[in-house]
């Protein structure tokens, strides 16, 4: 069994990402998401190890110093990460592990694990990411204008990615992350195995 991919995908604010994913999931049965740790205390209906893995500050800060966290970060005063041992135990029975992450910890990942399939998902257009955005009619406009401003400094990053998808048509958008998975796993690297034992059995039977 060839070990799972390990998938890094990141967009701005209303960039769609959710709802890409939503699709993909229901189309292919070996994704699964990664759960992130935190040490916030639990919302309503929120469940230990579903939504996240609820840790004790000492907790996260130790698998911290233990290089147990793929990638983490604090934000208002609690910490949230990427626990590194169910990824690594999912991706050893085969599944392709996404983590769907901001830009920082992407950077963090990529420079822990280079062989991770990162994929940036972008709008196709300011304008169209600032509609989707008021569309939703959640938010204030201040709150809009913030997560713009915010986009303008998370998109140049999409060049520290392998792969960029342009979020127009939500279709088209999960047919070209589903292509990027099955060239990642057809790449020579990830199927060395498979092709020595194809040349050990033609030796066997000259």
């Amino acid at each position: 069994m060839n070990e799972g991919l390990l998938v890094v995908i990141s967009a701005p604010s209303g960039g769609g990402k959710g709802t890409i994913l939503k699709e993909l999931f229901a189309k292919d049965d070996n994704l699964v998401l990664s759960v992130s740790a935190t040490t916030r205390s639990p919302r309503p209906g929120e469940e230990h190890g579903k939504q996240y893995y609820f840790l004790q500050k000492e907790e996260f800060e130790e698998l911290i110093s233990q290089g147990k966290m793929l990638e983490y970060a604090q934000y208002v005063g609690n910490y949230y990460g990427t626990p590194r041992e169910p990824v690594e135990q999912w991706m050893a029975q085969g599944k392709d592990v996404v983590l769907e992450i901001e830009v920082q910890g992407g950077a963090q990942i990529k420079k822990l694990m280079p062989g991770c399939v990162s994929i940036f998902i972008l709008p196709p257009s300011m304008e169209v990411l600032e509609k989707r955005l008021r569309d939703r009619g959640t938010e204030e406009d201040a709150t809009v204008r913030k997560r713009l401003e915010k986009a303008r400094e998370e998109i140049p990053h999409a060049k520290d990615y392998d792969y960029v998808v342009f979020n127009d048509r939500l279709e088209d958008a999960v047919e070209d992350l589903r292509a990027i998975l099955r060239a990642e796993k057809r790449k020579y690297h990830r199927n060395e195995t498979a092709v020595e034992r194809v040349l050990d059995h033609a030796e066997t039977v000259r």
